[in-house]
């Protein structure tokens, strides 16, 4: 089961640098608003960087990426923190620092541009959730088409995590289901890319 964490802290940020430095962006950027207008502020997640849309006024294509690291309110830092902490590691050891940072922020764009494209009328919208998404894209790559590299419990685990997120999504009015999918989707191709171009586990 690969995504059972077992590492002491410092091991943690020596072999996951980048996950490392992730979690303490979205944490440092939170306090930041948290002190400055509030998490749940509109407009202070929008000056921070967060997605919105208004009529006849698109968002300026930066935020496609700052938004990755903002959080809407407490709970919503903690669930993605979570599973960042837990399900990242294992894709950052696969893919390597650098390719690691090109597929998060891949994801993230694709969730927040599928969400951007699909939806109707105003709204602002933040959240690392397309970007983990697109590492649950990556594990559902390597469970369909490489099974022999995913032992069964952690492909069993993606596949309930997928099911229940989409679930959820469904149900849930504040959660963007767009955005999750495109996430999903763009690791998956992401991911495949990398995967074929490289010598990446073979």
């Amino acid at each position: 089961m690969i995504f059972l964490r077992y590492e002491s802290f410092s091991q943690y940020i020596r072999f996951y640098p980048v996950t490392f430095s992730i979690l303490l962006i979205q944490i440092v950027m939170f306090a930041i608003m948290a002190f400055s207008g509030g998490t749940t502020n509109p407009e202070t997640l929008i000056r921070f960087g967060a997605m919105y849309s208004f009529p006849g006024v698109a968002p300026e294509y930066w935020r496609y990426f700052t938004a990755i690291f903002l959080h809407i309110g407490f709970p919503h830092l903690l669930f993605n923190s979570f599973a960042l902490y837990v399900f990242a590691p294992p894709l950052e050891r696969i893919l390597g620092k650098w390719n690691y940072i090109v597929f998060y922020l891949g994801s993230g764009f694709a969730g927040n541009a599928l969400a951007q494209w699909l939806h109707t009328g105003s709204y602002f919208a933040a959240g690392a959730s397309g970007a983990i998404y697109g590492i649950y894209g990556a594990f559902l790559y390597l469970g369909v088409f490489r099974r022999g590299l995913l032992d069964e419990a952690s492909r069993k685990t993606i596949n309930i995590i997928l099911v229940l997120g989409i679930i959820y999504s469904l149900i849930i009015p504040q959660v963007s289901l767009t955005g999750h999918l495109g996430g999903l989707l763009g690791g998956f191709i992401l991911f495949a890319i990398m995967f074929r171009r490289s010598r990446i586990l073979r």
